[in-house]
């Protein structure tokens, strides 16, 4: 049987060290138990361990939250309570023919099952064992499958969706009694049979509604113990970082048309000249420069090849690899020092670009390691307002910093999810990272400086939604509302409609709070997450 230890009075803090510690009463250490053989009944005998706990929180009249590598910005994973650490329930399981649902479409070799406590990086070395990948993948890869797809990371592709956008069905864990284990897909695209959802001893609920709500859940919709993720066949991204000017890097940000841009890659272009569509298109911006060149980071899909150059030595000592790491290098340049840090932000140019490389996703969105304390911010726009909102957070560092930070711009299609929050056709993803600072006389602080973010943003009247896992004014009065409209509303409906009040509380937290998200709907209409018919 699986089994957990308890660890009383933990401080418990989360993986960049920007919050906490925090006092926990009670951290709760899951471990599967291996002698199980079958990977199923494991799964199963996983999810009756974490249904005793459920019990027992009850019984103790305690709050709950699971959580796996503390990767968020914030504290949307704390819950004073319990928490029950996951990552050891990390089962990569294949999918049989079988098992997919006649009406999908779904071939069962791009479908895979993870329990919850995988990690990216394990997903990537699994997938890449069978021929194939992820379709997309945030920036790093330590985070756990659950935590990534509860906050809505976003992914690198500008015509794919998140993560969590490649989640085809989710096994949830909503109480402590046998009708509690729900798997949960939708009903316009089914994907696996009844047989496999009793063979995980769960309920069917095929709903399109329910799905999208449950699938950014931030923590509030029950433990997701597994996902179904449809994945692809492996392929090779060939990446390039070149020195880019301000006026053709941002034309390319407002309407993403590679093909008629003066900017090209040698290589990279059609028979007539004009360029080809990239995978990825990232741009690095130095706030305190603005006239100075961008710099950017694109990728584009290669068909997979065996022998090709190991891009590990590479990658790991790219400075471009991602911000943090950007933001890590800088400071350790200056020793940490913020005046330091700021006073070179504003006198140096960007160092050189990288070599050009060639390797798998897994291999471009390699390890990240903490650097220190680090703070994290992302705005998702459309892409046509993406200039303008530049503008607008460049002018509040500029007038009301200096901030010890750099921006970038990462480039998404929308998210399926009610509370995704790259809600635009195309996204902008415009972050702002940097060190963690504390405001004194001649800095603004941190909670001021997002604060600043918001009002600009508003004043300029520019929609906007931000990451749910980074540094954000969350208690901005009527945030929520002004990013999502009725989403918030649907969302809260879906999570009253599946959950009893007991439960709701019970996975409720300070940061469902602060968002005003945690409030139930009592009366919910079970009939909002009935199964609906599934489409001939």
């Amino acid at each position: 049987m699986a089994t957990t230890k308890n660890h009383p009075r933990f401080d418990w803090t989360n993986f960049h060290f920007n919050g906490g510690p925090y006092p926990l009463k009670l951290m709760q250490d899951i471990a599967p138990d291996k002698s199980i053989a079958n990977p199923i009944d494991r799964y199963n005998d996983g999810a009756q361990e974490i249904q005793r706990l459920l019990q027992d929180s009850i019984d103790n009249n305690q709050r709950f939250r699971a959580y796996g590598s503390s990767w968020s910005l914030n504290n949307i994973a704390y819950q004073p309570d319990r928490m029950l650490y996951n990552s050891r329930l990390n089962l990569v399981i294949d999918v049989a023919a079988e098992h997919v649902h006649a009406a999908s479409t779904h071939n069962h070799q791009n479908l895979i099952f993870l329990e919850c406590g995988a990690v990216v990086k394990q997903i990537h070395n699994a997938l890449r064992q069978r021929g194939k990948s992820l379709k997309t993948c945030g920036a790093s890869n330590g985070q756990t499958i659950a935590g990534a797809i509860s906050t809505g990371v976003h992914g690198s592709a500008i015509d794919v969706g998140s993560i969590q956008d490649g989640v085809v069905g989710l096994s949830l864990i909503i109480g402590p009694s046998a009708n509690d284990r729900v798997y949960i897909e939708r009903a316009s695209v089914p994907a696996l049979s009844d047989g496999f959802a009793a063979s995980i001893q769960s309920r069917v609920i095929r709903n399109d509604d329910l799905f999208n709500a449950a699938l950014v859940s931030l923590g509030g919709f029950g433990v997701i113990h597994g996902v179904v993720m449809e994945v692809e066949d492996i392929f090779l991204l060939k990446r390039y970082v070149r020195n880019i000017n301000p006026h053709d890097a941002l034309e390319l940000a407002k309407t993403l048309n590679f093909k008629d841009s003066p900017f090209k890659i040698p290589g990279e272009t059609a028979a007539d000249g004009s360029g080809e569509r990239p995978y990825h298109y990232k741009l690095y911006i130095n706030p305190y420069r603005p006239n100075d060149d961008f710099v950017t980071e694109i990728m584009f899909k290669k068909p997979y090849v065996a022998n090709y150059p190991n891009p590990i030595p590479e990658i790991q000592s790219s400075i471009y690899k991602d911000l943090p790491s950007f933001i890590a290098w800088l400071a350790a340049k200056f020793k940490r020092s913020i005046p330091l840090l700021v006073a070179g932000l504003k006198s140096e140019v960007f160092p050189p670009v990288d070599t050009d490389v060639l390797g798998t996703l897994g291999e471009m969105f390699w390890d990240t390691s903490p650097q220190g304390a680090a703070f994290g911010s992302a705005f998702a726009i459309d892409i046509a307002d993406s200039e303008k909102a530049l503008a607008v957070l460049t002018k509040v560092i500029r007038d009301f910093g200096p901030i010890p930070g750099i921006l970038s711009m990462r480039f998404v299609s929308q998210s399926t999810a009610t509370l995704g929050f790259t809600r635009f056709p195309h996204t902008c993803v415009l972050e702002v990272d940097g060190v963690l600072w504390t405001g004194n006389r001649n800095i603004i602080s941190l909670e001021e400086y997002l604060i600043k973010c918001i009002e600009a943003l508003k004043a300029a009247g520019i929609p906007f939604a931000q990451h749910w896992g980074k540094n954000a004014a969350w208690g901005f009065p009527g945030l929520v509302d002004y990013m999502y409209g009725n989403a918030d509303d649907q969302w809260k409906n879906m999570r009253s409609a599946l959950l009893t009040k007991q439960m709701a509380d019970l996975f409720t937290n300070d940061f469902l709070n602060t968002v005003s998200l945690s409030d139930f709907r009592v009366g919910a209409p079970v009939e909002l997450i009935a199964t609906s018919e599934i489409p001939v």
